[in-house]
């Protein structure tokens, strides 16, 4: 026995030594020098080799952060392999293939390499000096000039040091070649907006040509974004030599940094420009916007019935029927049932891709006679749709036709312009008209100007706009569950309709209509926060350059060739932040503006930090409180001098909520505020919350965080994060204060959700004031409840500090049984107010100017908001006692805001058809009077009105006529002579 096992180990080793050899022959020379210090793995390599002819795989390294195997390599192989890892976070990979068959089969050696060892965002931002040994860098730094001379050196040292943070190893093993190739390629990606593609041809250092493809992406997608690179080599029959690959952080973004040696498989190279370079380029950029799940994916896709930009059409085009149907009749039009059309009847969708295609795709022939004749035909077997399920056909054919009405009533679209991470459709709103009346009957009377839908990976959007000119915020619906994304989903373009129409009310005392964005986003496969960050930023990012994609004009028209522009003219469009929108990201969004030449520049979003920012100066709150104010001095309380009692919705640390508890502490000594609902719970003191421990909070913390021990017997505190289990059932913490001290219970979820639930309608309050919340807590359905048994109101006024927490049918209702009602488009107004003044400084001012003067610009917009805010709360009680308090508050502040806007239409309308007369000196006392008093009396700063585009002149002339026409009354006859006249009389020249 000694001896046979002597032989067979004689034999292993005569064996090793041969497959070392064949090792060292086929193998390209970088991967003996990536895998130095692996010593025992390729032992382990020489030693089986021979075995793989036999095995699915051979291991060689298996540990906690590193996987490297050998396999035959064939046909999708590597597809398949990374398949099985794509749950697991790879820092780095590495592939590499034999030149030559094993010994014995027909396939090369595949041999594959993973890392598990990704460093936190938190570990790269908290990362203080690194000593870097000299030779590292000097060598790359050498190597450098040569290899890539339009390199920035400005940025070395900062992209080596992160490298160097992420995978010190990779450096210590790499070539400086290399080293300065990844340095590069992370460069070039920053500069190219998270999405960059280069390959280039070379021969490598046995004389192999190869095509070595570089592809950089920021923000790339969580888990299996490697699977889905190689189903795209592998479906496009590209085959892969060798692959090098690394995620890195650099303390707030990932980055994926890849360079891939490919060939097709025929073994001819990949030619820059060509059309397989080409269509590679597209299925790479559009892996940001395909997701690699589902049946489209899955089914459709991988079984190349769909290319994958087709399937994100299709994916868009599902999104936007769910999102156009569902709000009206969300039993019926569910997104399963929707998705379940497109995929029983992938026939009708290519129809429609196709139909799209000819539409938007640049340089097709004959467009405009082949699109019509396409379109009719399309139309035709949509009408025509018949499986013998007549009810079903009926429901299938109101889905598609709704896909249909997106293809043809888009105006402009980046659909081909490869470098997106998302898609945008700018649509023209009569589209709207020609949907069945049931899809539009739950929506505000009024035509919006524009209409614009976003797609995205992880989630979908809408832009309405009232306005040619047009602001309002952008919020994002973050959705934990897949009931919370598909509740949100189908009711979010009814929300953002009806938020954007509130806006164009509110935007009266503005030169800019109203419009609003929304978008949810879908975080319901991922609980850790870093990541739900990172996709919101991911879908923030991606809808931003997306609008900037169709939006960025030259000559009216979209700049970008490969988007047919079927709208042609500028679309001036201000954006605020809202809900989820975090100030590096509204930073990001001004900067990314103005580099990519957005006709606004730094004007596009408000509340930088070179801007007004909301939070800091209370804008918001400062108009809540002014009408709250002035109401109450209706009602015979002064806020400022009388005892009385408060109820908000929203946390001490949000901008309106927090703002409004500040400016009630520093105004009103004598008030109590008896109960705060916010987010994170609920705290409630019939004696009111204690002034001191509340003002430890606002602005800083949570609600939650109040201690119990400064309520009044009576009071507590509901806690909605803070919970425990008691073997199937979820219990609430709920700290009571009685008369002996805190108790503490433990509530069930019924119980709490109830109490929770019913607080603002059963609290009793003089003032109540929404402040926060989603939007239509109070409805038609539930808004009896502010009413006790007796039909006494648990409030006397409420001032809608959030928007649309009320519906306007419920709004009715409260108001007829007593109870004063200062609708959201006139309370919070003085926030959107702010915010234009803030473009004000971004066109007139430089960031050195505007920062230099700041406190004194600022203290001139704070005067203007009040004064706006009192002009109108003093109109609506005016007007309700001239009509003997017969009309609605909030009809007559509806009837305000729609005076002024017709008002601001006619005379924007006037002056557009009458330039001279804009420019002339008649008229300049009213544009001064719509100024910050820093600019109206600065010569300096005047002289730049010049520079104000035609349109913002027209439009800040018109706004500041409408509202003081409405105002100050005074207006009787239409225009021509008279108007001079009026501008005579009420503006001072």
């Amino acid at each position: 026995m000694y001896q046979e096992i002597k032989q067979i180990l004689d034999e292993r080793c005569r064996q090793g030594e041969r497959n070392f050899n064949w090792l060292q022959e086929n193998l390209n020379p970088y991967f003996f020098i990536t895998m130095a210090g692996e010593h025992d793995a390729l032992a382990n390599l020489v030693s089986g080799l021979h075995t793989v002819a036999h095995n699915r795989r051979l291991v060689v390294a298996d540990q906690e952060h590193q996987l490297i195997q050998a396999s035959l390599s064939y046909p999708g192989s590597l597809y398949r392999s990374f398949i099985q890892l794509q749950e697991k976070k790879i820092s780095y990979a590495e592939v590499c293939h034999s030149y030559h068959p094993v010994p014995g089969t027909d396939n090369p050696l595949e041999i594959q390499r993973f890392e598990f060892d990704r460093k936190s965002h938190q570990e790269i931002a908290a990362a203080g000096r690194v000593r870097i040994p000299r030779k590292f860098k000097d060598a790359v730094a050498q190597v450098m000039p040569r290899s890539y001379p339009d390199f920035a050196f400005r940025d070395f040292d900062q992209i080596f040091r992160l490298l160097w943070l992420n995978n010190e190893r990779y450096i210590h093993i790499s070539p400086a070649e290399r080293v300065a190739r990844i340095i590069w390629l992370y460069q070039e990606v920053c500069k190219y907006n998270g999405l960059y593609l280069d390959v280039e041809n070379s021969v490598d250092v046995t004389h192999h040509q190869e095509s070595r493809l570089l592809f950089a992406v920021g923000n790339p997608p969580e888990c299996g974004f490697l699977a889905q690179i190689m189903e795209i080599f592998n479906r496009l029959n590209i085959g892969v030599r060798r692959a090098y690959s690394l995620n890195i952080s650099n303390g707030l973004t990932p980055y994926f940094l890849g360079t891939f040696y490919i060939s097709t498989r025929k073994g001819e190279l990949i030619m820059k420009d060509s059309a397989l370079y080409n269509q590679l380029k597209a299925e790479l950029y559009n892996s940001q916007i395909l997701a690699n799940t589902g049946r489209m994916y899955n089914d459709f896709l991988i079984n190349g019935v769909v290319t994958g930009e087709e399937a994100s059409l299709g994916n868009a085009m599902i999104a936007f029927c769910h999102t156009s149907l569902a709000h009206t009749r969300p039993d019926l039009y569910d997104l399963g049932e929707i998705k379940r059309a497109f995929y029983q009847h992938p026939e009708v969708m290519l129809s429609l891709t196709r139909l799209f295609s000819l539409r938007f795709q640049p340089g097709v022939d004959d467009r405009e006679r082949r699109y019509r004749e396409a379109y009719e035909q399309v139309e035709v077997e949509i009408k025509g749709f018949n499986t013998g399920h007549r009810h079903l056909d009926e429901y299938r054919r109101v889905i598609f036709s709704t896909a249909l009405l997106l293809i043809h009533y888009t105006l402009k679209t980046n659909f081909f312009v490869p470098e997106k991470h998302a898609l945008a459709f700018r649509l023209d709103p009569a589209y709207l008209e020609k949907m069945p009346a049931e899809f539009t009957s739950d929506l505000p009377a009024g035509k919006p100007f524009r209409v614009t839908y976003f797609y995205g990976r992880y989630g979908a959007g809408y832009h309405v706009g009232f306005s040619d000119i047009a602001r309002g915020g952008w919020r994002t619906i973050i959705c934990r569950s897949s009931d919370d994304f598909l509740t949100n989903a189908g009711s979010l373009f009814r929300e953002v309709f009806v938020l954007a129409h509130t806006q164009h009310l509110k935007n009266k005392d503005i030169y800019e209509g109203g419009s609003k964005m929304g978008v949810v986003l879908d975080v319901s496969d991922i609980d850790d926060r870093d990541l739900v960050t990172q996709r919101l930023y991911k879908l923030q990012y991606g809808f931003l350059n997306a609008f900037l994609d169709i939006f960025v004009t030259e000559n009216g028209r979209a700049k970008d060739p490969r988007i047919v522009d079927y709208y042609g003219e500028d679309e001036p469009i201000e954006l605020g932040p809202d809900e989820n929108m975090h100030d590096s990201m509204i930073e990001l969004i001004a900067k990314q503006s103005v580099k990519r030449g957005y006709l606004l520049g730094p004007g596009l979003i408000s509340s930088k930090e070179v801007g007004i920012n909301h939070k800091h100066y209370g804008v918001t709150s400062l108009g809540v409180i002014t009408f709250a104010e002035i109401t109450m001095a209706e009602l015979g309380v002064d806020m400022r001098r009388d005892a009385f009692s408060v109820k908000i919705t929203g946390g001490p640390n949000g901008d309106v909520a927090g703002n409004c508890m500040r400016l009630l502490l520093e105004r009103c000594p004598r008030v109590m505020i008896r109960l705060v609902v916010a987010g994170s719970g609920a705290a409630y003191d019939p004696q009111g919350l204690d002034h001191q421990e509340l003002g430890r909070l606002v602005l800083r913390g949570n609600i939650n965080d109040f201690d119990p021990g400064r309520l009044s017997p009576g009071g507590f505190i509901l806690y909605r994060k803070t919970t425990r289990r008691e073997g199937l059932v979820e219990l609430f913490r709920k700290m009571l204060r009685t008369e002996d001290g805190v108790e503490e219970q433990w509530i069930t979820s019924d119980e709490f959700h109830r109490e929770f639930d019913g607080l603002i309608f059963s609290v009793p309050a003089d003032l109540f004031i929404p402040a926060g919340g989603r939007p239509e807590t109070i409805d038609k359905n539930n808004c009896d409840r502010l009413f006790d048994a007796g039909g006494k109101a648990s409030c006397r006024a409420i001032v809608e500090g959030a928007n649309s927490f009320i519906t306007p049918a419920a709004r009715l209702e409260i108001q007829r049984r007593g109870v004063v009602v200062i609708r959201d488009a006139a309370a919070n107004k003085c926030g959107v107010i702010s915010s234009s003044y803030e473009i004000i400084a971004n066109l007139l001012l430089s960031e050195r100017e505007f920062l230099t003067h700041k406190d004194a610009y600022v203290a001139d917009v704070l005067g203007i908001l009040e004064r706006r805010a009192r002009d109108e709360a003093r109109l609506i009680f005016r007007r309700w006692r001239e009509a003997g308090g017969t009309v609605p508050y909030t009809e007559i502040a509806n009837a305000i805001s729609t005076e002024i806007n017709e008002h601001y239409n006619d005379l924007f309308t006037y002056f557009q058809s009458h330039p001279e007369l804009a420019r002339h000196n008649r008229f300049r006392p009213v544009l001064l009077a719509h100024l910050p008093a820093f600019i109206s009396d600065n010569r300096k700063y005047r002289l730049r009105l010049k520079r104000l585009p035609p349109k913002y002149h027209y439009a800040m002339l018109a706004s500041e006529l409408a509202s003081t026409i409405v105002y100050q009354g005074g207006w009787e006859v239409d225009f021509g002579s008279s108007l001079k006249e009026y501008v005579k009389k009420y503006f001072s020249v």
